[in-house]
């Protein structure tokens, strides 16, 4: 998107009509950026734009003031288009303080539109984060981008000079005010911000009613202020009919675990322990006390895991959720369900690693610890969501698998998904296919007597007339379930537990190839590399590049006819955000060359590095590494 500068004068009548725009407000984890940013999201899924957002904030609880370790940052594309991702580069960058403009200056495009608070460009800040003199007052700036400074803090106090709040109280309005002025800007209400406010602070009408006047006072001084030579609309984009929310990955599991119980005819039992970035599903769960759902905050990973086994033992949808350290901690207790072949649904929010890592910050590098995480061969199904209009659908998948085939099943999101926002379709719930769940009613019970089509064995819940049985971590007799030592039973109950997992790839559907069916290179993708590779992948297809791309929401088992498309490329190119886990699992199961394009910045996939990456692979000019 191209910003112009207009015609100046009356800036009503400069009315310029734009594709798509992504827009930045940063500042410090106070200044109410993430809320900033959700309300200007939320104006626009209203006004019928597709849209992505990228929330990035820091780890620490509260950093200091002013400083760069405390940026905070909300980035979104909304366009009139199919929009995949939260952009590359940043058309409008809002900042609050010397420390956002530093930190984040760099992803603002050539020419594009600078919003700087001018009364926190003071001594004090300009200091604390390396500025010598005051940018907004050098030239470069204003001959690089186009450099609009507001006096922030004083235009707020000044809209809310009748009210009687503290001035700590009216400066923390600023942040409205800010989004007054970018919702004139690009034509979006605030109608819905201002319900909003009212239903938020309903205990606190003077809040309320001082943020509505900051927002209201933003719009007015765009409007009138000389400042803006323009303003801009952005049509609304082509849906299929429906009813559309905005909806986050965190929030999109929740749903899907809510529907899988309602569809099983199972109760939820739901246990975590508080982590980064996976506490808004437990938050969430919390609330619904009205479906039967029991949320249990354990005082540790490890409890929280063997209370989620116990619940199904007992006969529920059970579920634990957690991120990568918890994963680790939890995953003896995983291998305990595995042993005693219960279904499980363990959910990880994905975070940059290892060890405490990055909190807030993405990856996708917990592939290889679901998967190979556990002492002997203790087989999972894994399934990744793709992005959080996903999220729901992956989770009742998930669920459906688990219940089926009586199995733990890992559902993979990452920080990316799990914090970011898209529309979502709302489902018709009565077109939900419900689960078909199996369970043995009276005896005699054989605990290990298995399905012939999918080896799942009998569930017999405790206290069910004539079916005592006993399961645990000892390796058990085929069929019989008694503690067994023989050497040959246990490899045949090995080899069961694998063959029960690879069976799941029956119930999937074809795997979709989109782009060519066959060609020059293949791209496959997972998890929430789906919307920049599918994006990237368009923008070569449009080029005349023959080129294919799938997307694996199943990583265990893969789909049964994966090799043969492989097979149809001459190469096949695997970009995600870890070193290159999912190649090298797909190197192994299918002997094909993949080549692995890497990164681990905590950032997600900027298009143009996919597209660079593609079209260098297509020419046979790459980074035999890989790395970004």
């Amino acid at each position: 998107m191209t910003l112009s500068n207009g015609t100046g004068g009356n800036t009503q009548e400069c009315l310029s009509e734009i594709e798509s725009l992504v827009i930045r407000f940063a500042g410090d984890s106070g200044d109410g950026i993430q809320v900033t940013g959700s309300r200007f999201t939320q104006e626009s899924a209203l006004r019928g734009n597709d849209l992505s957002t990228y929330p990035s904030f820091p780890a620490e609880i509260r950093a200091p003031a002013g400083s760069l370790p405390g940026v905070s940052s909300f980035q979104v594309q909304i366009g009139s288009r199919r929009v995949f991702t939260a952009g590359d580069e940043v058309d409008v960058l809002v900042c609050m303080n010397p420390a956002a403009l530093k930190a984040n200056l760099q992803d603002l495009k050539e020419n594009g539109v600078l919003i700087c608070n001018s009364d926190a460009f003071n001594k004090k800040n300009l200091t604390r984060v390396g500025y010598e003199i005051n940018p907004l007052e050098e030239q470069e700036l204003g001959l690089k981008y186009t450099l609009i400074t507001v006096p922030l803090n004083t235009l707020t106090a000044e809209a809310l000079k009748e009210t009687s709040l503290s001035k700590r109280e009216v400066d923390r309005s600023k942040n409205f005010f800010a989004l007054g002025i970018i919702c004139w800007l690009f034509g979006r209400s605030i109608e819905d911000t201002i319900e909003w406010l009212n239903r938020k602070f309903a205990s606190r009408a003077e809040i309320a009613e001082a943020n509505r006047l900051a927002v209201e006072g933003g719009m007015a001084f765009a409007q009138a202020s000389e400042l803006f030579p323009a303003s801009y609309q952005i049509k609304p984009a082509h849906f299929e009919p429906g009813i559309y929310r905005n909806i986050t990955g965190n929030l999109g599991i929740a749903y899907g675990l809510l529907a899988a119980s309602q569809l099983s005819g199972l109760g939820l039992f739901y246990s975590g322990y508080p982590i980064t970035p996976a506490s808004d599903i437990l938050h969430e769960m919390s609330r619904h006390k009205n479906f039967g759902v029991i949320t249990f905050q354990a005082e540790d990973e490890i409890a929280a895991c063997c209370a989620a086994i116990g619940a199904s033992y007992a006969g529920k949808l059970a579920v634990t959720v957690s991120s990568g350290p918890g994963i680790a901690l939890k995953q003896e207790a995983i291998g305990l369900a595995v042993c005693a072949e219960l279904p499980l649904v363990i959910i990880d929010v994905q975070r940059a690693g290892p060890s405490t890592g990055m909190p807030t910050k993405t990856e996708q590098a917990d592939l290889l610890e679901v998967l190979f995480g556990r002492n002997g061969e203790s087989p999972v199904a894994v399934v990744a969501v793709a992005s959080p209009d996903d999220a729901f659908d992956a989770t009742v998948d998930a669920c459906r698998i688990s219940l089926k085939h009586m199995v733990p099943v890992f559902l993979l999101s990452d920080a990316a998904i799990g914090n970011s926002s898209h529309p979502w379709k709302l489902p018709e719930l009565d077109k939900l296919e419900p689960f078909t769940v199996k369970r043995v009613t009276e005896g005699p019970y054989q605990p290990y007597a298995r399905d012939p089509e999918s080896l799942a064995r009998a569930w017999a819940l405790p206290g069910t007339p004539a079916c005592e049985h006993r399961l645990g971590g000892l390796e058990k007799q085929d069929v019989y379930g008694h503690i067994s030592y023989d050497p040959e039973n246990h490899q045949r109950m090995t080899e069961l537990r694998a063959e029960k997992v690879r069976r799941i790839a029956k119930d999937f559907k074809p795997t979709r190839v989109t782009g060519e069916e066959s060609g020059e290179l293949l791209v496959i993708s997972w998890g929430s590399t789906y919307g920049p590779v599918t994006a990237a992948v368009r923008e070569c297809l449009a080029a005349g590049n023959m080129i294919g791309h799938i997307h694996l929401r199943y990583l265990n088992p893969l789909p049964e006819d994966l090799t043969a498309i492989m097979k149809r490329f001459k190469k096949v190119l695997v970009p995600e955000m870890n070193t290159g886990q999912l190649a090298m699992l797909l190197r192994a199961k299918t002997l094909i060359d993949v080549k692995s394009y890497c990164k681990v910045q905590g950032q997600p996939f900027k298009v143009s590095e996919l597209v660079r990456r593609i079209v260098d692979e297509l020419r046979g000019n790459f980074n035999a590494e890989g790395i970004a």
